[in-house]
C-alpha cells in the first residue's frame, strides 16, 4: 500500500519513521521545506517524495499541518486523490477542519476521517520526530462515514498506537480543551512568576511536572486555542472559579474549608484513576 505524508514536523516525520520501521508499505513524503522531505528521503525514513502524481496512487494520506494549512492543502488536491483513498488530518482541533472537508471527500470521491495522536514531547520539527513515538498512545478518529476505519485502525496498530477512539468532531474538541488546551495555558502562565528564577534545588520534580508543556510552538498553538476557544474558554473559566475558591480558604484561614478542597481533589484524581484501570 501507498502511503502519504504531507508536513515532516514531529507528528509527520514520526509516521514517516514508524511506518518505516514496523511496516512494509511504500512511504511518500510532502514537506512545505523541500530539503526537509529530501533529507527524509536520504536517512531511509520515506521512500521518496510524494508529488502531485504519486499522490493519485496513494491509498492513505496523513496530513499533517495546522488546521488552516491542512483545510487548503485537502481543498487544493481534492481532484488528485484516488477514488476510495482515505485522507486523514492530524491537527489539534477537529471540528473546523471535519467542517470544511467532509464535504469536499464526499464531493470528490475520496473519504476524509479527523485524527489526532494523541502523541507528543517538548521538542518541535523534523529532528525531534522518532519511530516510537506514537508507542502505547491513543489515536483519535472523526469519521464522517464508516468507510476506511478497518483500514486506519489496523495501520495504527501496526506503528504502535495502543488504542483507537471514535468519536465525533465537537467531542474531542471540548475533551482536549481539557486534557491538552489547558495544561498548555496553565503552564505557559505558571512559569511567569518571578520566584520561577529561584526554582534551582528548591523542586523535587513538581517545578518541572508543571512546566514542562510551557516548551510549545506558540505559532501552532495560537492557530489551536483561536480555533477552539469556546471549549477552552469554558475550561479557563471553570479553572478560574476553583482557584478562587483554594484563594478565599487561603485568604480567610479557613482551615476547614481549604482541607475539604484537597480532599476532594484528591478523590477526583483518585476516581479518574480507578475508571481509567476499569476501562484498560
Amino acid at each position: 500500500m501507498r502511503i502519504g505524508i504531507v508536513g515532516l514536523g514531529l507528528i509527520g516525520g514520526s509516521l514517516a519513521k514508524a511506518l518505516k520501521a514496523y511496516t512494509d508499505h511504500e512511504v511518500l513524503v510532502a514537506n512545505r521545506t523541500a530539503a526537509t522531505a529530501q533529507a527524509a528521503v536520504a536517512a531511509g525514513d520515506a521512500d521518496g517524495l510524494l508529488t502531485d502524481e504519486a499522490l493519485s496512487g496513494a491509498s492513505v494520506i496523513f496530513v499533517c499541518l495546522y488546521p488552516g494549512a491542512t483545510v487548503e492543502y485537502v481543498r487544493a488536491k481534492a481532484k488528485l486523490f484516488a477514488k476510495g483513498a482515505v485522507v486523514v488530518d492530524c491537527s489539534g482541533v477537529k471540528t473546523p477542519v471535519c467542517d470544511a472537508l467532509f464535504p469536499v471527500a464526499r464531493g470528490n470521491g475520496f473519504v476524509f476521517v479527523g485524527g489526532h495522536p494523541m502523541a507528543g514531547k517538548e521538542q518541535s520539527g523534523y529532528r525531534a520526530s522518532e519511530e516510537t513515538l506514537f508507542r502505547g498512545a491513543s489515536m483519535i478518529l472523526v469519521p464522517d462515514i464508516d468507510s476506511g476505519l478497518e483500514k486506519l485502525t489496523r495501520l495504527c496498530t501496526e506503528i504502535g498506537f495502543a488504542r483507537v477512539v471514535v468519536t465525533t468532531a465537537s467531542q474531542h474538541d471540548r475533551t482536549i480543551a481539557y486534557t491538552s488546551q489547558l495544561a498548555h495555558i496553565v503552564s505557559s502562565a505558571y512559569v511567569k512568576s518571578d520566584t520561577a528564577q529561584n526554582e534551582s534545588g528548591f523542586s523535587a520534580g513538581s517545578f518541572r511536572d508543571l512546566t514542562r508543556v510551557a516548551y510549545l510552538n506558540e505559532e501552532m498553538w495560537t492557530e489551536l486555542f483561536l480555533d477552539n476557544r469556546g471549549p477552552l474558554c469554558a475550561e479557563l473559566r471553570t479553572l478560574l472559579t476553583h482557584l478562587q475558591e483554594y484563594l478565599q480558604a487561603l485568604e480567610t484561614g479557613d482551615t476547614s474549608r481549604l482541607r475539604a478542597l484537597l480532599k476532594d481533589g484528591r478523590e477526583r484524581k483518585t476516581a479518574i484513576e480507578n475508571a481509567h484501570r476499569t476501562r484498560v
